[in-house]
């Protein structure tokens, strides 16, 4: 029935039913056919600092789970409930970037041009189902471990779409790839996928950073084999997380809520008191970045209960980084940006 329904919303735009925009300006789109766990958020990251120092680039996202409705920008004083923790994660890691939310993005994209008018891009966050909008560029990005292919759709899998979706994509982004992928794996993944010819195909993988402190970025904690971890994670596909971190440190517990979870301050107080009674004196708890928005919330509890919190930072590496980098260049220079 899931599946019918979106066959049926799916054929009203492609019949000319409903109408999608399509603007004369760069729009790139990036997004999933699954309700997550993809490393969407790390590859915006990456667009993000490839080309803000040469243009000017907002950023738009719906805001999943925000509390607040209709357009805004993200201001340093928003916290993830009224924003989103996504947006919040980026608009923290690049200030002054034009990050704005909203649930209609036909009109927001119009209103951030008004607003912004030095913008010279405007990059859709988790924008491949919004098909009121025809973004110049649509990058879809699947597991490695997971593609679409071996997917089945809600509720009996993660797909947000039929798997054939994939088509309407000017490129694939395959993600969490293991290290060292052999030129030979990549090509049994593009059969895999049953790409078109001229879908373009790139592989990404993950790398982690030193943890830092949750109120105090400048402090940091090296992992090391004596250390017990407790870690707190609201997201999709945590087990990659917890894979990374096993074999670097003596012993850990995990403790996993569904996908941008909030907190609830008798979670917290429970966590607290599970990370405790861990009889090792070198302990720390440990978050992702997403997590953290939400957990800052909590900032002054957290203080009075003394949790001492790091936060694990990610970024996207490409098996060929300057192929994907010249393919978005090429994008650009269409629109002579």
């Amino acid at each position: 029935m899931y599946g019918i329904g979106v066959s049926i919303y799916q054929s009203l735009y492609q019949t000319g039913i409903l109408k999608s925009v399509r603007f004369s300006f760069p729009v790139m789109s990036i997004g999933n056919l699954t309700v997550g766990g993809t490393g969407k958020t790390p590859h915006v990251e990456y667009l993000i600092r490839l080309l803000r120092p040469y243009i000017e680039l907002g950023v738009l996202s719906r805001g999943y789970k925000r509390r607040s409705q209709g357009f805004l920008f993200v201001e340093p004083h928003h916290d993830a409930s009224q924003v989103g923790d996504e947006p919040r994660q980026i608009a923290d890691k690049f200030p002054g970037l034009a990050f704005a939310v909203a649930e209609n993005r036909a009109l927001a994209i119009p209103r951030m041009l008004r607003e912004r008018p030095e913008l010279q891009l405007i990059v859709l966050d988790d924008g491949y189902q919004h098909f009121p909008i025809q973004a110049g560029l649509q990058i879809v990005l699947t597991e490695y471990a997971r593609p679409y292919t071996r997917d089945f759709l809600l509720p009996s899998g993660r797909l947000r779409e039929w798997p054939y979706g994939a088509t309407r994509a000017n490129a694939v982004i395959v993600t969490k790839c293991p290290e060292g992928l052999q030129r030979a794996q990549r090509e049994l993944m593009r059969s895999k996928l049953r790409l078109k010819r001229e879908q373009q195909l790139f592989f990404s993988g993950l790398r982690y950073g030193e943890p830092y402190h949750l109120f105090e970025p400048g402090r940091h904690f090296l992992l090391n084999p004596s250390v017990h971890l407790t870690v707190i994670s609201a997201i999709a596909q945590a087990e990659y997380l917890v894979d990374y971190l096993e074999p670097k440190v003596g012993s850990l517990q995990s403790f996993h809520f569904e996908d941008h979870h909030y907190f609830t301050e008798t979670e917290l107080d429970g966590l607290l008191a599970r990370h405790r009674a861990v009889t090792n004196t070198n302990k720390m708890i440990l978050t992702t970045e997403k997590d953290a928005t939400r957990l800052r919330i909590h900032r002054n509890f957290l203080g009075q209960r003394g949790a001492e919190i790091y936060v694990l930072p990610v970024e996207v590496y490409f098996y060929d980084p300057g192929a994907f980098d010249d393919y978005i260049r090429s994008f650009l220079l269409e629109f002579r940006v």
